[in-house]
């Protein structure tokens, strides 16, 4: 995944990351607590999650398809996600399918499907992917970075919060030394501009993975549509911008 802002705001959360949630109201809507991947082991209720994903942060509305440019590995980039009207079982949860594909210079580089579904109070879990990088003849040449949650010790993660918390830090997904991706919120109020339009009060959010210690990204997400824009903020310079929302 892709993921300019500021490095200094990354590095200010790092305390406030660590700050308990409050408690929730029923079992099914308790969030994780951060902590060693080796002890993650989030607690859901099966029943109470569903594939249909309406959190206005992030919301999967079937048959919606977002397309986005920019540059990745120095080459120009097309990434393509759409929304499917399909579901999976995955953890005994019925998750909705996005199937996401990059190309690189015009060449399909990456197709990957993603699994999430929605708790009762409107948080959004992350329960595993099938992803394949291709080389130019159409070959898979890796499957690094595919897991699903409840196999070979694979856990699922925090997509976004139905109300995000500044400096909360959660864990998208956990299969130890394939899936590692960690987020937080930093911003509420965001202006970003990307060829689709501008926005004001996007949320801005940070993400790191122990697998690239020097990569940091930022992501800004808008209500009623999702992420608009994924920019490195360090290591190898990656951006990814909204162009067009389809329908």
């Amino acid at each position: 995944m892709f993921k300019p802002a500021v490095l200094l705001a990354t590095v200010g959360v790092s305390v406030a990351a660590m700050v308990p949630a409050p408690a929730e109201a029923h079992a099914a809507c308790q969030l994780p607590v951060f902590g060693p991947g080796s002890r993650y082991h989030p607690k859901f209720e099966r029943s109470r999650h569903t594939a249909d994903v309406t959190n206005p942060w992030f919301p999967l509305k079937p048959r919606r398809t977002l397309v986005s440019t920019g540059v990745k590995d120095g080459k120009k980039a097309l990434d393509v996600v759409v929304i499917t009207p399909r579901t999976k079982l995955v953890a005994g949860v019925l998750t909705r399918v996005v199937e996401d594909r990059l190309y690189l210079d015009r060449v399909l580089a990456e197709r990957t499907s993603d699994y999430y579904a929605q708790d009762r109070c409107g948080n959004v879990w992350y329960f595993g992917e099938d992803t394949a990088e291709l080389d130019s003849h159409g070959r898979v040449v890796s499957t690094e970075g595919s897991f699903h949650a409840g196999v070979d010790g694979a856990q699922a993660g925090v997509f976004m919060q139905a109300r995000p918390q500044l400096g909360r830090k959660f864990r998208q997904e956990w299969y130890a030394g394939e899936a590692e991706d960690v987020f937080w919120a930093v911003e509420r109020h965001a202006t970003v501009t990307v060829p689709y339009r501008t926005f004001r009060n996007a949320l801005r959010t940070v993400e790191t993975t122990a697998l690239e210690p020097d990569v940091v990204d930022n992501k800004y997400y808008v209500r009623g549509i999702g992420p608009v824009a994924e920019l490195s903020v360090r290591g190898p310079a990656e951006r990814l911008v909204l162009v067009k929302v389809m329908p």
